[in-house]
């Protein structure tokens, strides 16, 4: 069992910067794949990336890629989103999660979720 616990969201103008920061407790950091996902009003929740145990490997959806980064600290069980150059439409609740693989995260789901937490970009 993992759970996870966001923090960092707020509000922020666009074209402004944010970190989110997922903690992680219960089965070793190290040994699961981690993710962002986002959930905008009245819209499905999307995954925005994903990171390997190990951190060596990531992936991004495209509308994400050049602008997010995700990277992990195991020896902290806590993993990152870097947010920059932020658009209105990365206005969302972003959830934490994990599971096997990248693999699984981005294909089957998660097995792991947080309860979220709130981003807006004002324009």
């Amino acid at each position: 069992q993992v759970q996870l616990v966001e923090s960092g969201g707020g509000l922020v103008q666009s074209g402004g910067s944010l970190r989110l920061s997922c903690a992680a407790s219960g089965r070793t950091s190290g040994s699961v794949a981690m993710g962002w996902f986002r959930q905008a009003p009245g819209k499905e929740r999307v995954l925005v990336g994903a990171i390997s145990p190990s951190g060596g490997i990531t992936n991004y959806a495209d509308s994400v890629k050049g602008r997010f980064t995700i990277s992990r600290d195991n020896a902290k069980n806590t993993v990152y989103l870097q947010m920059s150059s932020l658009k209105p439409e990365d206005t969302a609740v972003y959830f934490c999660a994990a599971g096997l693989t990248i693999w699984e995260i981005s294909s089957t789901g998660p097995r792991f979720w947080g309860q979220g937490t709130q981003v807006s970009v004002s324009s």
